[in-house]
């Protein structure tokens, strides 16, 4: 029903009837001084045609810059049939399905989704997403203390070498719930977990331990050693991945002898475009015998009374479902929109699709560094294999001050962790993605060696 605005009369009416003077005698109660007299900056009004060249002014502020940041958030190609569905006003505007009879569709979305991502990571159980891969890698933990009833320490264990913003996030949600966590220290020299401090912990209680898989140097860790000594310690393993490195690389589910036992990520990667920040989602997948300990929803698929098939909610962890005292979260949620987009991404690529990506990924990556080993002025700090990311240090150069050369040269030339790991010097973590094509490697090195 369109909004139609009250007349002047029927606003007089509803005055009179009410016993009042004024539209302003309703907020009496606000002190005079709290009353903004005339909103001064606020623009004149303007037509839809006038509204629609100033919002295009103001995105083309942003320009079209070539991007070689990752650092969680990466630059795929999307294909166009993607957002073409997921826009679609059944998808677009739906919401949590609380009624099944009416939200089939939903329901089945996140169905598929939930089928594909426990594959994809190889685990039995995946829920409907959380907020972004920092909240997830925070509820996993959670999950951890709630699943380990054996330790009593409630101490998780966290690689200095992950995302530095995943360890802020997870202190702050964690710090007042009597969780410890602490740091693995990772060798300089190769940028991966140090085995030996890793060590140190033995026989100790732990309750859990994260494995990054690639860390966030982008190199690849020795998963199945670390996998393995967590379950000696009777800890839990709590995988962080890259879901795009699945393609290619061993999943969670298969890493040592027993796999891990909780997974999660960022899942902007697949299909969700970068728009500045978000929205993105995170996911979290589990092994069977801990769903029980699981945040958030899980959509089961069974049958009516006449046979025919349905999806349903199976599992409901949160407040509005249950007693407070029992829920396991107060900050998942159904990323619905974003979680669309990666089932229609993951089924229009398939596995091959999937693979190549991750492929031509390694490649560009491989391609970019062995040119930068002929740009004086900088190093390939760590020589190690990985996915997407490498890491260079700059010998003389301040890593700011080059980053702002090239974004004026329309490149954004990877990101600065010298504030995050100022033991490493002047460092950027660069990503290449299956976007680039050689012309662009070829254009970012003669412009990086002219920043510097």
């Amino acid at each position: 029903m369109p909004f139609i605005p009250h007349t002047e009369d029927e606003i007089k009416d509803m005055l009179d009837t009410i016993g009042v003077d004024s539209i302003n005698q309703l907020f009496d109660e606000i002190p005079a001084e709290l009353i903004s007299s005339k909103l001064d900056q606020i623009p004149a009004r303007m037509s839809e045609m006038e509204v629609t060249r100033h919002i295009k002014k103001l995105a083309n502020k942003d320009g079209t810059p070539m991007c070689f940041a990752g650092a969680g958030a990466y630059e795929h190609h999307i294909p166009a049939a993607v957002w073409q569905v997921t826009t679609r006003g059944e998808f677009y505007t739906a919401y949590t399905p609380y009624q099944p009879e009416v939200a089939q569709g939903t329901l089945q979305v996140i169905y598929e989704y939930q089928s594909m991502m426990a594959h994809l990571t190889g685990m039995d159980v995946s829920n409907a997403s959380l907020y972004d891969g920092s909240s997830g890698l925070a509820e996993a933990v959670l999950m951890a203390v709630r699943a380990n009833r054996k330790s009593k320490s409630k101490t998780i264990l966290i690689p200095k070498n992950i995302n530095p913003t995943y360890t802020q996030v997870v202190n702050n949600i964690v710090k007042n719930q009597e969780i410890k966590i602490v740091g693995v220290d990772f060798d300089p020299t190769t940028g991966l977990v140090d085995q030996d401090h890793l060590a140190s912990f033995a026989d100790q209680d732990i309750t859990a331990v994260v494995v990054p898989q690639p860390n966030y140097f982008g190199l690849y860790e020795d998963v199945h050693a670390m996998t393995n000594w967590a379950h000696e310690q009777n800890a839990l393993v709590i995988g962080l991945v890259n879901p795009m490195s699945l393609a290619l690389l061993s999943a969670p589910g298969n890493w040592g002898e027993q796999g891990a036992d909780i997974c999660c990520g960022e899942g902007q990667s697949m299909g969700v475009p970068l728009s500045s920040g978000g929205p993105y989602y995170g996911f979290l997948t589990c092994k069977e015998p801990l769903v029980r300990n699981m945040p958030g929803r899980i959509v089961g698929m069974t049958t009516d009374l006449d046979g025919n098939e349905g999806f349903v909610l199976t599992y409901q962890a949160r407040e509005q479902h249950i007693r407070r005292a029992k829920a396991t979260s107060n900050i998942c949620t159904n990323q619905g929109l974003m979680v669309t987009a990666s089932t229609i991404y993951m089924s229009l690529l398939g596995s091959t699709g999937l693979r190549n990506v991750a492929a031509n990924c390694i490649k560009n990556t491989d391609s970019l560094k062995q040119k930068l080993k002929s740009v004086d002025g900088i190093k390939l700090l760590f020589d190690g294999a990985g996915f997407h990311e490498f890491v260079i240090q700059l010998e003389s150069a301040n890593a700011a001050d080059v980053i702002e050369k090239m974004a004026a040269k329309d490149i954004v030339a990877g990101v600065d962790i010298s504030a995050q790991y100022p033991e490493l010097g002047q460092t950027i973590l660069l990503c290449v993605t299956e976007t680039k094509t050689a012309a662009d490697l070829t254009h970012f090195v003669k412009e990086l060696q002219t920043a510097l």
